[in-house]
């Protein structure tokens, strides 16, 4: 059962910490690029939501996104907000004192689960989320509509955390804001959305901080009927290979230095290559 855990009442959310990403900002081809994938809006996107998937994931600099944009243009439809593909989020994590949900995944668990509340910046809505991995590469997301962001464990989304996790005492707090910037891309050919994102930053509630500017974390969400995705074949044609990467565990591993992290070396080491390579070749 989910056990309430109280914050101060002057906790507020983190504001941004940066100026958003633009388009411009990356590279001149890119506007005109996104220009050429025909637009949707989130009622067409709702119509694949994908809440039980199979998940492929690839990091990459983001000095790599017009060549992979150019190759795609015929495939998939992109999301427009406001007249903007460039959507913004801001999440915030929730785990047990010591860690537990990240240790079972540091672990190598297989049945696992994160908890988070998260809002969509460019329209005012906002869910309770919790994340279950069931497999190594399947994933099934729950989620209630919040009037705003969760910034502490309350009643009214205690009912919706006791039935979607497992049946054992839990005491959730906040522990590591993130946001980004992300581009959602939908294929034409299957139930299949890509997701981009971009200007990843985490915050704690103690003011420590991390930015991944040029990081682009892909990932690839299916039903499961096949892997005939035009987004892996492009991964594939570039030599960029699919990658492991938890928002949460990574900046957990950056900025909470006492937990254990060691099986997240090899993915920081990748991020690091990533950002500090000239070439920005994988």
């Amino acid at each position: 059962m989910i056990k309430r855990s109280a914050l101060p009442e002057t906790t507020e959310a983190p504001p941004l910490m940066g100026t958003a990403l633009g388009w411009a900002d990356l590279e001149p081809s890119l506007p005109h690029l996104l220009r050429r994938l025909e637009p949707i809006g989130l009622e067409q996107l709702a119509a694949a939501a994908l809440l039980d998937r199979i998940e492929t994931k690839f990091i990459f600099h983001q000095d790599r996104l017009p060549e992979i944009l150019a190759g795609l243009t015929d495939e998939y439809r992109v999301l427009k907000i406001n007249d903007s593909s460039l959507n913004h989020y801001q999440t915030l994590y929730f785990d047990t004192p010591g860690f537990a949900l990240y240790l079972r995944h540091h672990a190598g668990g297989r049945n696992r689960y994160k908890v988070r509340s998260r809002a969509y910046l460019d329209t005012d809505l906002a869910f309770m989320e919790v994340k279950h991995k069931v497999s190594d590469d399947r994933t099934v997301k729950s989620r209630i509509k919040t009037a705003k962001l969760v910034k502490h464990i309350s009643p009214g989304v205690t009912g919706f955390l006791n039935t979607h996790l497992p049946a054992t005492d839990w005491s959730l707090e906040p522990k590591l804001w993130n946001q980004y910037t992300r581009v959602t891309l939908l294929g034409k050919n299957g139930p299949e959305r890509v997701t981009l994102d971009l200007d990843l930053q985490y915050l704690t509630d103690d003011g420590r901080v991390m930015m991944l500017p040029g990081l682009v974390i892909g990932e690839v969400k299916q039903d499961g009927s096949g892997r005939n995705s035009a987004f892996i074949r492009q991964m594939h044609a570039m030599s960029i290979r699919p990658a492991s990467f938890s928002k949460y565990c990574i900046g957990v591993a950056m900025l909470y230095g006492q937990v254990k992290h060691n099986r997240f070396r090899p993915t920081l080491r990748q991020v690091d290559k990533i950002l500090r390579e000239d070439n920005h070749v994988n």
